[in-house]
């Protein structure tokens, strides 16, 4: 019969009828029968699933709504599944294969009930043979005694799940039993209904009311389409392998499941089976993390490599966040402003010359100063594009977090455990409304996959040496953490959905060492993801966002590896450092955070490299109180306040970092105890209301007054602070990061930022060495308070609006061979004590170097060229030395005396000094050149800076002593920045 004589659509009616048998028979008549079997996938083999009473929907219970890709592939894989508990004995032997065939074809089928041959489960399996089929008809069974099978049995309730109850004790002492169909509630002696410690329990359509499964290794069990309610729980002790698939557990008091032990060294005969069940499973490594509500329509995949462009670009940036990033007179200091002009800019003011004095730094007698040792840094690339620190626009693209697949492939030991099978195998499980998820304890292993965790206090614990792999779980609504790993526990944690849990998404401490790999982590009541307590862990490529508190916080010795994840879009800082944390963070992208993006103090000791840390609504990196850390190789960007805000206290390394185009300073270090800095602390910013009003302050305000109940439930269910004796760890005692005692800013590019590049208000010594402080919009460096000494050694200083460096009033700060070229103010304008010595001061529009109200000053081997105005001015009562300068006259007209002193000044020395003027003959060319030696600043390691002060890899001090207490409350002075 040809298929082609009738209809497709009267064929597939007529098919309608056949039962599963004929249509596994008409598969084999011919190619196109079969293609006419398989087209009745949405029509009979749904029919044929959804009527099966030993199955439910495929996606039950998590997602029912959700029709399956294939019905009959669903229903075939549940056909294979039931029969594993018949699958026992040596399968390869012919004579077993006979033997199994007579066993089927001799099975006989008892019915027990009302008026059947036997009323009562014991008097049934009494008699049974093995293998043979147990029939309970509607109706509840109870047994006063534990009831025990001796043979391989199958039980099956008749009619629809939950007429036919048992309330009874079972212990299987043989190899393979198959429970179908049934309710079990626990009897009056025990809550466990069933248990067995070597043979194996298949489980389908059942359902636990108030009862508890316990299964010991080498035992083994399958569950499929099994409700756990009402407290009921299963406990798996030293297991091998065993598979709950599709389970509803709701209602715990505990943990719904608790696994416990290591698995035991025997086997028995199932493990081979649920091993290959478990293989058939989709892996699906290939798929990346992504957000659709969180990103925009560009940040769709790229063609290839993985760089994507930037989905918040300038301009958007700053319409959303208030205006222009520009420093429109921001008042820095009471009495003190970035927008006040020097004498040389009053002069250009008062004859009306603006555009001139462009003219006049671009003429012919200017000297050339573009060969110094930091001129690379803005010289066009070879393909003709700008380098960072010239160009007037930011970065325009960042890296894309990597997929899971190409992170197994760079990390064999995180694709050992996703492709590993021991222990207890849960997936496409539903947990809901109860205490807790999955336990593992005590060398315990387990493997979750697609599983949702809803409604509990705690998902996923997993403690004392044990193993977890989570793959592709939603973890939701928690009430406390959604994952706990504590006490050296391990595993890997990829591909999950993990938001709206009401503390950290993930709590990681005591040790415990996890891999964490492409997560979704998101709307947190409190952190993302929490290291404390020696806690460690590799956290990579992971979507971090909307958080309320910081995205990752690492506190009390906690020390990850946090490299290539995208946290953004959180509600505080985007990783918080503090009381002690340590860690590893690289190459993250950390933008568009209320707080800092990076927020280090109280003992925090990070090594932070290569990350990308922009569009923040406050400071980029935030180093408080206390606060150290290695900050290296970073792009520091359009955040709108800081670059970089820095406590005296602290003792940061802030090395070859990119900081620009931030709407205020680019570097500031304040001091916490400055009485006059008190509005700072208090969160009214001077000149705020320029930058955002006064809507940031009262947010901050709204954070700080939770006081208490604002912070991190670190003593999480009456869990003490012991872990506080482990932080003395042996890595930390062997740590060979050496110590400093000065905080360092070294090789830096600060260009482009609304107010000061470097602004210094501190109480403590600072190095600032071979940094580039290029076109920002106030003056290059302001150092305003430096009660010891700051140093600023082989700078360049260049075209920056207001200025090149401010010094001011009781300020000791040594000046050594910097480079301060172009600036469109003045030179340098110092009023403190110290040395300014062998300096290139050259092409500034004001005075070349002016010296004020100083007590005890030495300008010393500096060479001068201003462009208009005095090359060396000593102003008032000054104190000091000025001798062997070279002072070469800036534009042929300006008729300023290169050299003066106010008259009256006895207390100043003036000697040795050399002035060049220009003939009287015009040349074409500068009539001078820097040489003996070249353009400051140089290429050599200041000859001041011995080899223990100038290390290639500078280390940070250790700090063992731990406060019990997480205070809160903001640090003094940074611009909205707080943190939980």
């Amino acid at each position: 019969m040809e298929v082609g004589s009738l209809p497709v659509e009267l064929w597939r009616v007529i098919l309608a009828y056949l039962p599963l048998p004929d249509l596994g028979r008409c598969c084999q008549v011919c190619h196109a029968w079969r293609e006419l079997i398989l087209s009745l996938d949405n029509t009979r083999w749904r029919q044929l699933c959804l009527g099966c009473p030993e199955c439910r929907h495929p996606n039950w219970p998590s997602q029912p709504h959700l029709e399956p890709p294939s019905w009959r592939e669903a229903l075939k894989q549940h056909a294979l599944a039931i029969r594993t508990w018949t699958r026992n004995g040596p399968e390869l032997q012919s004579s077993a294969c006979l033997l199994f065939f007579r066993r089927r074809k001799d099975r006989r089928v008892w019915h027990v009930g009302p008026g059947c041959e036997y009323e009562t489960l014991r008097g049934v399996l009494g008699v049974v043979a093995p293998y043979d089929r147990v029939v309970l008809h509607p109706g509840v069974y109870e047994e006063q005694a534990e009831v025990t099978l001796k043979v391989p049995v199958e039980l099956v309730g008749l009619g629809r799940l939950g007429e036919v109850a048992l309330l009874v004790c079972m212990e299987q002492q043989c190899p393979t039993a198959r429970l179908c169909n049934l309710v079990f509630m626990p009897p009056w002696f025990s809550t466990v209904v069933y248990k067995t410690s070597w043979g194996h329990i298949q489980l389908d359509n059942c359902n636990f009311e108030g009862a508890q499964l316990q299964i010991r290794g080498p035992g083994t069990c399958q569950a499929r389409f099994c409700s756990f309610s009402q407290g009921s729980s299963a406990h798996l002790l030293g297991v091998v392998l065993s598979l709950l698939d599709s389970c509803d557990f709701s209602g715990s008091d505990t943990a719904s499941v608790t696994v416990e032990g290591p698995p035991v060294s025997e086997r028995n005969w199932a493990c081979k089976h649920l091993a290959a069940l478990a293989r058939t499973f989709p892996t699906g490594f290939h798929s990346s993390p992504k957000v659709a509500c969180a990103c925009s329509a560009d940040e769709a995949d790229p063609s290839g490599g993985n760089v994507k462009k930037e989905h918040v670009n300038q301009e958007d940036w700053k319409t959303r966040t208030g205006g222009d990033a520009a420093c429109q007179g921001t008042v820095i200091e009471d009495g003190w402003s970035d927008a006040e002009c020097s004498e040389g800019e009053e002069e250009n003011q008062d004859v009306g010359k603006t555009d001139n004095v462009k003219k006049i730094r671009a003429a012919d007698y200017k000297i050339l100063c573009d060969n110094h040792s930091l001129s690379h840094l803005l010289k066009p690339r070879t393909d003709g594009s700008l380098p960072l620190a010239s160009s007037s626009d930011p970065p325009s693209a960042t890296p894309e977090p990597l997929t899971l697949q190409q992170e197994l492939e760079r990390d064999p030991e995180a694709l050992t455990l996703a492709s590993s099978t021991l222990g207890c195998i849960l997936r496409r499980c539903l947990f809901r409304d109860g205490k807790g998820g999955v336990h593992v304890s005590n060398y315990g292993q387990a493997r979750l996959e697609e599983n949702v965790f809803r409604g509990l206090n705690y998902a996923v614990r997993c403690i004392q040496n044990s193993t977890i792999v989570m793959l592709r779980n939603e973890v939701c609504e928690c009430r406390a953490s959604g994952v706990f790993l504590r006490l050296s526990a391990q595993g890997l944690i990829a591909e999950n959905n993990i938001h709206s849990n009401g503390e950290a998404g993930l709590d990681i401490r005591k040790g415990a060492n996890p891999t964490i790999l492409c997560n979704k982590i998101h709307s947190g009541l409190r952190s993302g993801i929490v290291v404390l307590g020696n806690g460690k862990g590799s956290i990579r490529s992971n979507l971090i966002y909307n958080n309320k508190e910081a995205g990752v916080y690492i506190l009390f010795s906690g020390n990850p590896v946090v490299s290539g994840n995208h946290i953004f879009q959180g509600q505080a800082a985007g990783i918080a450092i503090n009381e002690n944390g340590r860690g590893v963070i690289t190459e993250n992208v950390i933008r568009e955070n209320q707080w800092g993006g990076v927020d280090i103090r109280r003992g925090g000791d990070p090594v932070l490299r290569n990350n990308y840390i922009c569009y923040g609504y406050s400071d980029g990196v935030v180093v408080g109180e206390r606060g150290r850390g290695l900050i290296e190789g970073n792009h520091v960007y359009c955040n709108k306040g800081c670059g970089v805000w820095v406590m005296s206290s602290s003792l940061p390394q802030l090395l070859g970092n990119y900081i620009i185009h931030n709407c205020m300073y680019g570097l500031a270090v304040f001091c916490r105890k400055d009485p006059e800095n008190i509005e700072a602390r208090e969160g009214n910013w001077p000149g705020q209301e320029g930058i955002g009003g006064d809507a940031g302050s009262g947010e901050r305000r709204g954070v700080e007054g939770d006081g208490r109940e604002g912070q991190e439930n670190f003593n999480e269910e009456g869990e003490l602070f012991a872990w506080e004796s482990d932080l003395d760890s042996e890595d930390e005692r062997l740590s060979s990061r050496r110590s400093v005692s000065v905080a360092l800013v070294e090789s830096n590019c600060m260009s482009y930022n609304g107010a000061v590049g470097i602004y210094v208000k501190s109480s403590e010594a600072l190095n600032v060495f071979a940094n580039l402080v290029n076109s920002n919009r106030g003056p290059g460096i302001a150092v305003l308070q430096s009660s010891q000494l700051t140093r600023l050694l082989t700078n360049c200083i260049l075209k920056n609006s207001r200025g090149g460096v401010t010094v001011e009033k009781d300020c000791r700060v040594e000046l050594r061979g910097n480079g301060i070229y172009e600036n469109s103010g003045y030179g340098v304008r110092f009023s403190g004590n110290g040395q300014i010595l062998e300096n290139d001061v050259v092409g500034n529009s004001g005075y070349g170097i002016q010296v004020s109200a100083s007590t005890d000053i030495k300008v010393v081997r500096n060479r001068v060229q201003p462009a208009q105005g005095c090359g060396i001015a000593v102003l008032g009562p000054v104190k000091g030395a000025v001798h062997d300068n070279i002072l070469f006259q800036g534009h042929p007209e300006n008729k300023k005396t290169l050299l003066h002193m106010d008259p009256g000044n006895e207390s100043c020395v003036l000697c040795n000094n050399s002035i060049l003027r220009h003939n009287n003959s015009c040349t074409s060319f500068p009539p001078w050149i820097l040489e003996n030696p070249p353009p400051r600043p140089l290429a050599s390691t200041p000859a001041c800076l011995s080899s223990s002060q100038y290390p290639s890899r500078l280390g940070m001090s250790i700090t063992t002593r731990v406060g019990a207490t997480v205070e809160s409350g903001c640090h003094s002075g940074s611009m909205f920045c707080s943190i939980l």
